[in-house]
Parts: C-alpha cells; sequence; structure tokens
C-alpha cells in the first residue's frame, strides 16, 4: 500500500483529535491494555502508549506494517509490540481492556469492520472491556442538487446520432465519493434521516439494510440520496462524515436515481438501502426510490445495484 493513503489519514487533524479523546476518555494509565487492530502506521496505538497504557498489540497485515515497526523503534514505544497478521486469523490472542479500530471507509462497513470487531469483542476483549468505536450511525437525504446528476448524464450529449443509453445506466447504477454542500440537500440537510445503527458491543449482521420517507411539503426534484456516517467513539466523543459537520478525509457517497424524481406537495419519498460485506467478496450495495401520491398510491418505483455498475 503507498504511503502517499496514510499520509491523507495522518493530516485529518478532526479525525485524529477524535480518536485521542476517545481514547484518553477510556485509558487509565498504568492498567488499560490496548489492541489497535488494522493498526496502519501505528498511530492510534501509539497514542494509546502514550495516554500510559500498559500494553499495547497492533495488528496489521499490510505493507504498512514494516513501516509501524520502524516508527515503533524510532519513537521508542517499549510498551507496544507489532503482529503483522489479520486479527482473525490469531489463533490464541492475548485478551485487552481496551480494543480500537479506525477500520472505516466512506461507506462505513467497506474494510469489513463488522466482521472484524465481532471476531474481537469475542475471543480479544476482556469482560467488561470497550471498543472504539461504540457504535456506528448510517444517515441518509435526498439530494435535490441537479449538478451531480447532470455529470452522469454527459451520456446524452454525445452526439452524432449515437444513443449511449446502456452505459449511462452503468453510471446510474454506481456509488460516487464527494462533498456535498448544503444547497445539494433536501431542506439544506435538516431532511436527513438514520437508517441505520450498528453497537460494537455485540454481535452485528454483516448485512445492513433500512427504509425511510419524506413527506414532500413543496415541490421538488430529487436527483439522488446522499449517504454518511456518525461514529460515537466514546461517551461524549462523536467523529461525523456529514456535510455540515468538521470535514474529514472521509466524504459523502452519492447514489444517483435512473432519472430526477419529481415530487409534488403531500407526496411521499421512500428510499430503502441494502449493503452486504464479506472479506470474500467485498461490497455490494443496492437502492430504490419509490414516490406514492397522497392517495398512497404508488406511481413511481426505480432500483439500482451497485453490481450493475460494474464492467463485465
Amino acid at each position: 500500500m503507498r504511503i502517499e493513503y496514510h499520509r491523507v489519514l495522518l493530516a485529518d487533524r478532526v479525525r485524529n483529535a477524535a480518536f485521542h479523546a476517545a481514547l484518553q476518555r477510556v485509558i487509565v494509565k498504568g492498567k488499560t491494555t490496548v489492541a489497535d487492530i488494522g493498526a496502519g502506521t501505528g498511530f492510534l496505538g501509539f497514542l494509546a502508549a502514550g495516554l500510559g497504557a500498559k500494553r499495547v498489540d497492533l495488528y496489521e497485515t499490510a505493507e504498512i506494517a514494516a513501516i509501524a515497526r520502524k516508527l515503533l523503534r524510532h519513537n521508542r514505544l517499549s510498551n507496544c509490540r507489532i503482529a503483522e497478521v489479520h486479527s482473525t486469523d490469531v489463533a490464541q490472542p492475548d485478551r485487552v481492556d481496551l480494543i480500537v479500530s479506525e477500520t472505516l471507509g466512506n461507506y462505513p462497513f467497506e474494510e469489513n469492520i463488522i466482521a472484524t470487531l465481532n471476531d474481537a469483542r469475542e475471543r480479544f476483549l476482556n469482560p467488561g472491556g470497550a471498543i472504539i468505536p461504540a457504535a456506528v450511525e448510517q444517515y441518509v437525504c435526498p439530494v435535490v442538487g441537479e449538478r451531480q446528476y447532470r455529470d452522469l448524464a454527459a451520456w446524452d450529449e454525445v452526439g452524432y446520432g449515437l444513443d449511449f443509453a446502456p452505459a449511462k445506466a452503468m453510471s446510474l447504477n454506481n456509488i460516487y465519493v464527494r462533498w456535498l454542500e448544503r444547497a445539494d440537500l433536501l431542506d439544506g440537510g435538516a431532511a436527513a434521516k438514520a437508517w441505520d445503527q450498528v453497537r460494537f458491543d455485540r454481535k452485528n449482521k454483516t448485512t445492513r439494510a433500512g427504509e425511510v420517507e419524506w413527506k414532500a411539503t413543496r415541490a421538488a426534484t430529487i436527483y439522488g440520496l446522499a449517504l454518511w456516517w456518525v461514529a460515537d467513539l466514546a461517551e461524549g466523543v462523536r467523529l461525523s462524515t456529514g456535510p455540515l459537520d468538521p470535514r474529514t478525509h472521509w466524504e459523502q457517497l452519492y447514489l444517483p436515481a435512473l432519472e430526477p424524481v419529481t415530487l409534488t406537495p403531500g407526496e411521499t419519498l421512500r428510499a430503502r438501502l441494502k449493503s452486504t460485506t464479506s472479506f470474500d467478496k467485498g461490497t455490494n450495495v443496492t437502492w430504490a426510490l419509490a414516490v406514492a401520491d397522497a392517495k398512497g398510491k404508488e406511481r413511481v418505483r426505480q432500483s439500482m445495484d451497485l453490481e450493475k455498475g460494474f464492467l463485465p
């Protein structure tokens, strides 16, 4: 893995400060043992050591583990040790009081944090121990700004008597990492709703699904959905990737509509989302939009699937 990716992570001061505050809230100097899972450069584990953790075990399977080992020696952190292995492959792990894992993506679960922490909670964590993050909640908001959709609809403007509709359909069955502005979102983002929550103090399903709805109070055109997440790292410490929150290296996700959806006052927009994530197959996301009139009769339905956006 290229070092540039990790430079971007460490340049994210909002992220760094939030995790430092969470570790500071949980660690008892000279007593707390810690496992940093998916340690990368070792930054979070090194923070834990600096805050007085009794022992810090770092687990990292990628090439960056070699850099983490150099950084450990360079910073003379004698209470840290690194295992170049994925935590799920450790046969008999030493138990700890605190697990920290920042294996979160723009889509929060794309790096398999659910499966990883299901295993770590059961095999690594002492009874009564803590996990950072403690929970992740996912939010969705209708997109009313046209600019994202307009870029994807460029297939319609190729010209020369050619029709690129099949290629356009693939573009619209994809997910795009974007930074969205207040003006891009229904009600300036105030319409955002939670559609999924995971708490890591229990076993969680790696398939996530949810449905939300909005009743239109005025006419609007919907060009898709925006997704982001909020993590409760520790009591009183939150980290958000939302467009109205302090900016991080993470951005929001734009899930396009197949075609713009018009709403009139009294109509209801429904969104249904589902994701599946596994170590073997990666992450797939599906999303659907439907509009029902004031009497409840459905007049629009669109279904999108990330798998349809991949080249064969």
